[in-house]
């Protein structure tokens, strides 16, 4: 067959539309919500060439709008596990075997088909679904995934044209395999471009996978399938489960096949899959990848020299876009005692102006969190923190679930830097601010690095430059992806390769060739051209 060394279209990042009144965009985004909401959906496990359907039926629902059905989806057991591995195992040899080539190109119309007839599709989905905004679902669910799908096939030409070299007489070459085995993705709810990456990365690479998202997020997962296939990705590439986590756990990882994990999620559950993993070790044909990009309690450090309307909007904006439900959302605040007094007022100001309620209002700046699972676990915080002589509440603090999950931005004024909403993820609209002496930026560094036991983003903010060097050394440990004079959140696919250390997982980047390279085993392949004949060496002859 023709062969040849193919170029991948430079990638560039998805231009995000702003959905301002009077867009095409607005207009368009409004029918697809209208259409989502008037149907109810059936959805099925993808297993192999298979939608199956166990009847077991779980309702899906706005978390803005809990009494709304946006559908159900087909809850299955461990047997729908070992299908799934029976499946990605039986696709393998085809898949591994297939071009390179035509693996990118399946990546690269999946790109295509977001960026056009899916747009607003995953768009409502992700609004619906998971109580995102417009602006948080262009950015998350259509422009990132679209990235991910564009840059990664971009960084997988980059690894396969990574060649070692070769000296006189000889010819060097580097295998890229796919994994031994299959692949288990397992996904979060918060971020519809996780759900998609963490299976279609290792997928690219030539792996193929069985990946489980989160419960409340399977509405759009689901719309993440149908552009898998219809950008012609084979049976059994990826296949799709709505199973119990300790179940397919079980399943998964006592399978002599298990050759790798791709996990978002809790660290606690990270922590005891990786302890399981371990103990089972003896039972796997490969030691097998294990990548996971896990909790955080982000920061906000500012220097005396900082410029207050700035760290004012980075904290409105990092603490509570998305009901603070990203890894990455700024949790607690360091401002020294000069700035205080304005910060606060500039952010209450901010504060009053934010609209609450469902996605399908434009102009609601926040919405609620994703389930009342959540919803308790939140306002438990709040409560503990109420209790507490040492702090304030200065904003927020009230909450109501007998509509939707809704909980008012929250920010508590601590004089503990110690006290447990400074230390444990909370993962909701709480932000914990800790006034500290003006003169005392050095100590409040160490403060910063010592207080939690994550180190997935932070930020500095600061207008003296020696301040920003000092904090970059100090916090080297303390974040993956470290910003100066920004929010903490916000990373892009190309710019800002996203993850962290310590507590928050192995930092294997997502958005980075890094990412991609654990989904390969390399294979040096030395070709001589013209071998020795006789065993001895020069030094051997006598004098």
């Amino acid at each position: 067959m023709p062969k040849g060394f193919y170029h991948v279209p430079v990638p560039k990042n998805e231009p995000v539309l702003s959905y301002a009144p009077g867009t095409k965009e607005r207009a368009l985004l409004k029918k697809a919500l209208e259409e989502a909401r008037s149907r109810v959906e059936d959805i099925p496990m993808y297993i192999g060439a298979e939608e199956v359907r166990t009847g077991n039926k779980m309702p899906l629902r706005p978390p803005h709008d809990h009494r709304h059905i946006l559908g159900y989806f087909h809850y299955g057991d461990k047997s729908h596990v070992e299908q799934a591995i029976n499946a990605a195992l039986g696709a393998k040899e085809l898949w591994a075997n297939l071009s390179w080539e035509h693996r990118a190109g399946i990546f690269l119309k999946a790109a295509e088909l977001l960026a056009g007839p899916y747009r607003y599709k995953i768009n409502a989905a992700t609004m619906l679904g998971q109580s995102k905004n417009a602006f948080q679902a262009e950015i998350d669910s259509a422009c990132e995934l679209i990235d991910f799908f564009r840059f990664n096939t971009y960084f997988m030409s980059q690894i396969y044209n990574e060649q070692p070299e070769s000296a006189a007489g000889i010819w060097n070459r580097m295998e890229y395999r796919p994994l031994e085995g299959f692949v288990f993705a397992v996904t979060p709810f918060n971020f519809t471009a996780i759900a998609g990456n963490l299976p279609a990365s290792a997928a690219l690479m030539g792996n193929t996978v069985v990946w489980k998202p989160a419960n409340t997020q399977v509405y759009a997962a689901h719309v993440i399938m149908q552009v898998f296939k219809e950008a012609g990705l084979p049976d059994g590439v990826i296949n799709l489960v709505y199973v119990n986590g300790p179940d397919a756990g079980e399943v998964v990882f006592n399978h002599r096949d298990f050759a790798g994990i791709h996990f978002t999620g809790s660290t606690g559950v990270f922590q005891n899959m990786w302890k399981t993993i371990g103990n089972n070790i003896h039972k796997y044909r490969s030691y097998p990848r294990i990548v996971g990009e896990t909790g955080g309690k982000d920061f906000i450090m500012v220097h005396k020299s900082a410029n207050p309307r700035e760290v004012a909007t980075a904290i409105s904006r990092g603490a509570f876009e998305f009901q603070g439900q990203k890894c990455s959302a700024a949790s607690r605040c360091y401002v020294p005692s000069n700035l205080w007094p304005e910060v606060k007022k500039l952010v209450l100001d901010d504060l009053k102006t934010m609209k609450m309620g469902g996605t399908e209002d434009f102009g609601n700046f926040i919405n609620a969190v994703i389930d009342e699972k959540a919803f308790d676990s939140i306002t438990g915080y709040i409560e503990t923190a109420r209790k507490n002589p040492l702090n304030q509440i200065i904003a927020g603090g009230k909450y109501d679930k007998s509509k939707g999950y809704f909980i008012e931005p929250t920010i508590i004024e601590t004089k503990d830097p110690s006290s447990v909403t400074m230390c444990e993820e909370i993962f909701g609209p709480v932000l914990t601010v800790y006034e500290y002496h003006a003169e005392n930026f050095e100590q409040t560094l160490e403060l910063v690095d010592s207080t939690s036991p994550y180190a997935l983003t932070g930020s500095i903010f600061a207008r003296d430059r020696y301040a920003i060097e000092l904090a970059t050394k100090k916090l080297t440990n303390s974040a993956g992806n470290f910003y100066i004079n920004d929010k903490p959140t916000g990373a892009v696919v190309g710019q800002q390769p996203f993850g962290g250390a310590r507590g928050s997982g192995t930092n294997d980047k997502a958005g980075a060739k890094a990412n991609l390279m654990r989904w390969v085993s390399m294979r040096t392949i030395k070709e001589t051209f013209v071998p020795p004949t006789d065993y001895r060496y020069p030094f051997l002859n006598n004098e």
